[in-house]
């Protein structure tokens, strides 16, 4: 019996080796001819190379004011509503629209201060950068200025 089992542990390294011969040229053709599809991991149409380029200098769509007023007091309706169901006085709807809607950034949309001054830290560095190389400074606040524009 003690043959017959040395038999087959021979003859089982001899499968394994030859599976591994076998499978190894396999495995290496796959792998070369998996370039491509590794550098197309990430395009598909989806992708956001395949996004189209955001609008420079478009902005915002200009925003109708009765559609802006209907949605605002749908909203703080629904605030009030949330509020009454917590025991809360509820709000009063007509009034808060109206302090919304009067307020100075919802007719015209104006900068932010904090914008304004982190825009401005930005042209700084830039100048900065730009002054480190040897080339002539830029007017800070008239780029500061064209820098918002351009938003």
């Amino acid at each position: 019996m003690a043959p017959s089992t040395a038999l087959l542990d021979i003859q089982a390294g001899y499968v394994l080796a030859a599976i591994t011969l076998l499978a190894l040229p396999i495995a290496a053709v796959a792998f070369a001819n998996s370039g491509p599809l590794w550098r197309g991991i990430g395009k598909g149409p989806l992708s956001i190379e395949q996004m189209p380029p955001p609008r420079v200098g478009g902005g915002a769509d200009p925003v109708d004011p009765a559609i802006q007023a209907a949605e605002a007091r749908q909203m703080l309706e629904a605030k009030s509503f949330r509020r009454q169901r917590r025991g809360e006085q509820p709000l009063d709807v007509e009034a808060e629209v109206t302090r919304l809607l009067d307020s100075p950034g919802a007719q015209a949309p104006g900068v932010d201060e904090r914008l304004r001054a982190e825009v401005r830290q930005m042209v700084v560095a830039r100048n900065e950068r730009r002054m480190r190389r040897g080339e002539q400074p830029l007017d800070i606040e008239a780029e500061t200025d064209r820098q918002l524009a351009d938003l």
